[in-house]
């Protein structure tokens, strides 16, 4: 018969083994509540479906840079050039007017990629495909960081547009951390990180018109307009990692 101390070391083996093994198995699932409550998976970290090149019908090859592997869609590490490897992903479907996106993401030291919304793949850039970026970046070495007007190039941030205050919400490099983009009906729109409200904004009022005018978006007409968009994962030659994308329309 097994001694109290050995069962009870062999329990709390088995309990910890549980808890990671149920911990890995939760990532990129929803629960009943969030079917219920209208979510759905982006990724469901196995494959690319659902997911297509920016500047072509299909997924780009993984030995070009974007890899599926453990539960994650990581893209490597080139030269740090925008959109010229790999190039950047999108949903094969599009949203809008309102919705909420929620994603996990780890950065890499020195890494810088970005999520953006209402993409509608019209505009020729050269580069990255064109739409509202939430900034994913290495703010203590990327030098975009320090480029840009007041820190509207930082982490969280609506690049180029609005500076995020995320103080004290930011997790360190190599550990995942969460966004979250909430576009209402009213065209209010709030990036969070980590569960901290970081910058608000109106889309398409006259405020964010100012902002666009001051920005690097100018050339582009109507620039963060459109009613609906596809959702982008950026390829900026640096290696970051994302899970758990997930989105809910919102009426």
């Amino acid at each position: 018969m097994m001694n109290l101390t050995k069962f009870m070391k062999v329990s709390g083996l088995a309990v910890a083994l549980f808890a990671v093994c149920s911990s890995a198995n939760a990532q990129n699932t929803l629960t009943a509540k969030e079917k219920k409550e209208g979510w759905k998976l982006l990724f469901d970290g196995k494959d690319s479906k659902g997911w297509r090149s920016a500047k072509a019908d299909t997924f780009p090859k993984s030995s070009k840079g974007w890899i599926i592997k453990d539960g994650t869609m990581t893209i490597q590490a080139t030269n740090g050039a925008e959109s010229q490897n790999a190039g950047d992903i999108v949903t094969v479907g599009e949203y809008g007017p309102a919705f909420e996106l929620a994603f996990d993401f780890k950065l890499t030291r020195g890494a810088n990629s970005g999520v953006k919304y209402f993409v509608t793949l019209k505009e020729n850039s050269g580069a990255s495909a064109i739409g509202l970026e939430y900034q994913v970046l290495d703010d203590e070495v990327h030098p975009d960081a320090k480029l840009g007007r007041d820190g509207n190039r930082t982490l969280a941030s609506l690049y180029d547009l609005k500076t995020s205050n995320k103080t004290g919400a930011t997790k360190p490099i190599g550990e995942w951390n969460s966004g979250r983009v909430i576009v209402y009906p009213n065209n209010h729109v709030e990036h969070w990180l980590n569960g901290k409200k970081v910058l608000e904004y109106e889309r398409g009022s006259e405020e964010f018109r100012k902002l666009v005018q001051m920005s690097k978006h100018k050339i582009w007409k109507d620039f963060g307009e459109a009613k609906q968009g596809h959702i982008l994962l950026q390829d900026h030659g640096n290696e970051v990692s994302f899970r758990n994308i997930k989105i809910k329309e919102l009426k």
